[in-house]
């Protein structure tokens, strides 16, 4: 099975983007990239966001035609499949994790902190997921 891809032709940048140490295969990986540091780490309400759902089974993505500029990723690991992240007094139950793997602090990481620039070169992204509870 191949990794998926999503693509947009009047943008040029790409992302491999591979995920790491999920604490089992069950569920998926919810994943948002965002070049919007006000939208970040959840997406919501970016147009140019992209957010995609793959198979923890398979924690591998292959993003194209992103525009150039500075982006960042956020990834949960939605174990239950419910498609959000579950949480308990405020803290993720679930795994979580973000681009170029800032060190957990109480709330989620900073854009500053997990952006990356995309240009015409593709990049690649490591994200090792975190469990708190």
């Amino acid at each position: 099975m191949s990794a998926p891809s999503f693509a947009d032709e009047a943008a040029t940048g790409s992302i491999d983007i591979s995920i790491t140490s999920a604490r089992s295969t069950r569920g998926n990986m919810l994943v948002c990239i965002t070049p919007d540091a006000t939208r970040f780490p959840n997406c919501r309400g970016d147009a140019r966001a992209r957010t995609l759902t793959i198979p923890a089974s398979a924690p591998h993505a292959h993003i194209t035609g992103l525009a150039p500029g500075t982006w960042a990723i956020a990834v949960v690991h939605d174990e239950n499949g419910n498609g959000r992240m579950d949480t308990m007094l405020g803290m993720p139950r679930e795994g979580v994790g973000a681009s170029r793997n800032p060190a957990m602090r109480m709330g989620p990481p900073r854009f500053a902190d997990a952006a990356f620039a995309v240009g015409s070169a593709p990049v690649s992204q490591s994200v090792r997921l975190r469990y708190i509870l």
